[in-house]
């Protein structure tokens, strides 16, 4: 009896920790959501190009020391002149492989008056991709965690 019992305990605190994960991820998913929102809200708006594309390696996974399963990211490189006429010039934190741009593609730069070296393209993945891979990402944790913890309270009325 007493194994079993502790087995339901460590259930219930599994089933805990995964909707806490879950929750937290769906947490800063919409805080990611509210900056995309607010930028578009508030963003100058400026024409731009993309001036190159910086090739760097990402690391699939620190626990494998496989160099094939690592990947080259092209991160555009933007250029722009800002309201108050200062040319600037900002690298993309999302990149892709194949590229999304171009050298020498025109895109639409958001940014905030007061730092305009924080620039975003005007794009999806740019604005809202982080967002929901960890909203999504957020809620289905949560779900499947609210999902096992409902079945176990189940289960153990039942019994």
């Amino acid at each position: 009896m007493q194994v079993q019992v502790r087995g339901r305990r460590v259930r219930r605190w599994i089933a805990f920790g995964v909707i806490a994960f879950g929750a937290l991820f769906l947490v800063v998913g919409l805080i990611l959501a509210g900056q995309s929102v607010s930028l578009l809200a508030d963003a100058k708006r400026a024409r731009g190009a993309v001036v190159s594309l910086e090739w760097r390696t990402e690391h699939s996974s620190s626990f494998h020391k496989n160099r094939s399963s690592d990947k080259r990211m092209a991160y555009p490189v933007v250029e722009f002149t800002s309201a108050d006429g200062k040319q600037r010039t900002f690298r993309s934190s999302v990149g892709s492989n194949p590229p999304s741009y171009e050298a020498g593609e025109r895109v639409e730069v958001l940014y905030r008056a007061d730092s305009p070296q924080d620039a975003r393209i005007n794009g999806f993945a740019s604005l809202w991709l982080a967002p929901l891979v960890l909203g999504g990402l957020g809620l289905l944790a949560a779900g499947i965690g609210t999902a096992v913890a409902l079945v176990m309270r189940r289960r153990s009325q039942a019994a």
